[in-house]
């Protein structure tokens, strides 16, 4: 079987090259095999089914299949609908580009068996992807992308004349989202926001929010680019300096108001803010006031989850607040079982994604940026001071990540991990943890190297006490992880 021919789901659903092995011919076979799994009499077997409590639905329920705004994303969304209609199966296709939490929150509200988004989230322009959304609306598990791969056939399917329907799920969406905050206080607060869609599909989502709370605001970036205006869509420093050039020529004319940037990805899962100088908050910072919120605002009870490469500050505002938590691995379906059971109440993943358990478990960049916004309102703070009070809550908490082009990732990382140093520049190394790479506790925070699930990089994070010690620290971990190969 040639490589192009090879599927593989992986940290959050299958992706590839478009015309390479992101295919017609490939996304037919993915959506005969989604077909296969919902037809599947041992489905019911699975571990949300049996053990999570999750109300069993048969194929018969439907599939609601949504796309973001990359290069053929809509055909690409139809192809797959017509193979899975080929099966059995009955389809609901959007009739626009949907952020990811959308078709989610679909799958819930219209008690469907599934759901599929055609996106490859933050990666290049030149991917694409499928992300499956289970009956509880999140991140299928790796239980269930395993029985999804077993059933891809050797050849794309006929696609028949099964019915495929349009519909729009934006409207229930929305109404979803304005349970969720209090409209009222964000509606009292003198805000003047910036929303940067990144040119991803969930553009007009908060505007529309924004525009029947009479709350000024500003758009950019919200118009279809397959190619994302050179950049990947991805909510880090580097590709958000449109952003940046606009909050800073707006200050005068927000007229005593507080300015806030908001900001979702490619496929509006994952959110990230820029304060009213035009200061990025990175994941790091946003996931940590979000749970500041959630505990102060909103008095957050049950877990909270972190993934392994996101910021000691949560574990330490979750300590503060006496409540229990955990690390999990990269990938957000390692925390959907804690979430549609109740036993995590927030999850949040270095990434951006946030997920909240009496919401969907799901990432959610729209509501995560309106809590942010709640946040503001109800502390009548701008993000940059709220930044700083977090600091003086848990100490300041500095952070980069490095990503390497390294075809050879993961046999760095198991290297590295079978003699970890004993020292990492000019920081002794007190702690190796594995967990989902390799990390190394240093004196002054920690260093971690981890392959990536989607894409061939070597990811190097970092986070420390010093600004001035994140990139040293990263030019030494980027020196020990290429040293073996030259």
């Amino acid at each position: 079987m040639a490589a192009s021919d090879r599927i593989k789901f992986g940290t959050d659903g299958w992706r590839g090259v478009i015309a390479d092995d992101f295919t017609f011919a490939n996304v037919a076979r993915v959506g005969a095999a989604i077909a296969g799994y919902l037809h599947n009499g041992h489905r019911a077997e699975l571990a949300p089914y049996r053990t999570w409590g999750v109300p069993y639905r048969p194929a018969s329920a439907g599939l609601v299949v949504g796309y973001d705004t990359r290069f053929m994303s809509g055909e690409f969304a139809r192809h797959l609908s017509r193979a899975v209609a080929g099966g059995g199966v009955p389809v609901w296709l959007t009739d626009a580009p949907v952020p990811t939490p959308a078709v989610s929150s679909a799958v819930v509200a219209r008690g469907a068996a599934g759901g599929v988004m055609i996106t490859a989230s933050h990666n290049p322009p030149q991917w694409s992807g499928v992300k499956f959304k289970p009956e509880y609306g999140g991140s299928a598990t790796a239980e269930i992308t395993t029985v999804i791969e077993s059933h891809i056939p050797p050849a794309p399917p006929d696609l028949g004349d099964g019915r495929v329907e349009t519909v729009s799920v934006r409207e229930e969406y929305l109404a979803r989202l304005r349970r969720a905050v209090d409209t009222r206080e964000l509606a009292r607060a003198p805000l003047y926001v910036v929303v940067d869609a990144m040119y991803g599909s969930a553009q007009g989502y908060l505007a529309e929010l924004f525009q029947e709370l009479r709350i000024p605001h500003l758009e950019v970036r919200s118009t279809v680019d397959p190619l994302f205006g050179g950049k990947k869509p991805e909510p880090l420093p580097e590709n958000v300096v449109p952003l940046k050039a606009v909050i800073r020529s707006l200050r005068a004319r927000a007229r005593g108001r507080t300015v806030v940037g908001l900001i979702t990805d490619g496929d509006g899962d994952r959110a990230a803010a820029m304060d009213e100088h035009g200061q990025f908050l990175d994941t790091h910072r946003t996931a940590a006031l979000l749970l500041w919120h959630l505990g102060r605002h909103r008095k957050l009870t049950g877990q909270v989850l972190k993934s392994f490469a996101l910021t000691d500050m949560v574990g330490k505002l979750a300590d503060r607040m006496s409540v229990p938590w955990r690390e999990i691995r990269v990938g957000f379906k390692w925390a959907v079982e804690d979430l549609v059971t109740g036993k995590a109440a927030f999850a949040g993943e270095e990434s951006g994604g946030y997920g909240y358990s009496w919401h969907l478990p799901e990432r959610d960049g729209v509501l995560s940026n309106l809590l942010l916004l709640e946040l503001v309102a109800a502390t009548g703070k701008s993000l940059g001071a709220l930044v700083g009070d977090l600091f003086d809550l848990v100490g300041p908490h500095h952070y980069a990540r490095r990503d390497l082009e390294l075809p050879t990732r993961i046999e760095v990382v198991d290297r590295l991990s079978q003699v970890p140093p004993e020292r990492l520049g000019d920081q002794r190394v007190v702690k190796v943890e594995t967990l989902d790479g390799l990390k190394l506790r240093l004196d002054r925070g920690w260093v971690l190297f981890r392959a990536s699930g989607t894409e061939p990089i070597l990811r190097l994070y970092c986070e420390m006490d010093d600004p001035k010690l994140v990139g040293r620290t990263l030019d030494a971990a980027e020196r020990l992880a290429v040293g073996g190969l030259l």
